[in-house]
C-alpha cells in the first residue's frame, strides 16, 4: 500500500469535504460566543488527530481517539443540548414556500450577519424609554429564523429609528404590548408573543418581559434588550443569560460586536 494513497480522492470525496466544512462552520456559528465554543474546538482537534492517526495507520492512537469520539456521542448531546435545540428549531420553522425565505435560512453561509442594524438608534430609544420607565422588549434577529414567533404578532415593515421605537412602546399605543422583531434595519413584527423561560435561577425581581427575553435567547441566537417598566433598567440578554455592561456606550459596542 502506497503511503500517500489516502490522498487520492474523487469528486464525491471533494463534495463530502465541502459539505462537512459547511456543517462545521454552521455549528461554529451556533456556539460562537458561548461557553460551548471551547468544547467544540477541543472536539474538532481530537477528531482531526484521530483521522490523521488513522490515515497513518497508527493503530494504538487511532483506537484511543476513535473510542473517545464514539463513546462521547451521548455526552455531546448533553453538553450541546441547547445548541442542538436551536438548530432543530430553526430547521423545523423553515418556510420553503418562497425562494426568498429559503435563501434567508442560509444566511450563515455569509461571512457576517447583516450589520446594517442601527444599534445607536435602538440604544438611544431604550435610554429615553428608561428615563420615563416605559416597558419595552426588542428582539434583534441574527442567524436563526424568528418566523415561528413572528406569526404570533402583527407584521410590520418600518425602518429602525428613535421615533418609531418610542411610538411603538408608548403606553397608550395599541402596539406596545409584547415584543418587536428587528431584522437588519427593519421592524418586521410587533405585539409578538415570546416563549417564556422556565429557568428557576432567574431572580424574582425580573418579571415576565425578562423571562420572555431569556426564553427566546435559549431557543435561538437572537439578541434582546428589555426596558423595565418598574425600574427603567435596561437589560441585555444573549444565549439565555443576562449580559453585564458598564454604560450605554459599552452596551452599544457590545451589541455591534455580537452582530458582526
Amino acid at each position: 500500500m502506497d503511503f500517500f494513497s489516502f490522498l487520492n480522492f474523487g469528486l464525491l470525496d471533494f463534495i463530502e469535504i465541502i459539505l462537512v466544512a459547511v456543517l462545521l462552520y454552521y455549528v461554529y456559528k451556533l456556539v460562537k460566543g458561548t461557553a460551548a465554543i471551547n468544547i467544540f474546538v477541543g472536539i474538532v482537534i481530537i477528531f482531526v488527530i484521530w483521522k490523521i492517526t488513522e490515515a497513518l495507520e497508527m493503530k494504538v492512537l487511532s483506537n484511543i481517539f476513535g473510542g473517545f469520539i464514539q463513546g462521547g456521542i451521548i455526552a455531546l448531546f448533553i453538553v450541546f443540548q441547547q445548541e442542538i435545540r436551536k438548530f432543530l428549531l430553526m430547521v423545523g420553522s423553515t418556510n420553503f414556500a418562497t425562494k426568498r425565505s429559503f435563501v434567508k435560512h442560509f444566511k450563515f453561509l455569509k461571512q457576517e450577519i447583516n450589520t446594517d442594524t442601527d444599534v445607536e438608534a435602538i440604544i438611544t430609544a431604550c435610554t429615553k424609554m428608561s428615563s420615563t420607565k416605559t416597558g419595552a422588549i426588542i428582539v434583534i434577529e441574527r442567524n436563526n429564523s424568528l418566523d415561528f414567533v413572528k406569526n404570533s404578532g402583527d407584521k410590520m415593515g418600518m425602518d429602525v429609528n428613535v421615533p418609531t421605537l418610542e411610538s411603538i412602546f408608548f403606553k397608550n399605543s395599541p402596539l406596545h404590548d409584547g415584543a418587536i422583531i428587528i431584522e437588519g434595519n427593519r421592524v418586521t413584527a410587533t405585539r409578538v408573543i415570546l416563549p417564556v423561560s422556565k429557568e428557576t435561577m432567574i431572580p424574582q425581581r425580573f418579571g415576565l418581559r425578562h423571562r420572555a427575553a431569556v426564553g427566546i435567547t435559549e431557543k435561538t441566537d437572537a439578541l434582546v434588550l428589555v426596558v423595565s417598566e418598574e425600574t427603567g433598567q435596561i437589560s441585555y440578554i444573549r444565549d439565555g443569560e443576562f449580559v453585564l455592561y458598564q454604560d450605554v456606550d459599552k452596551l452599544q459596542e457590545m451589541i455591534q460586536n455580537d452582530l458582526s
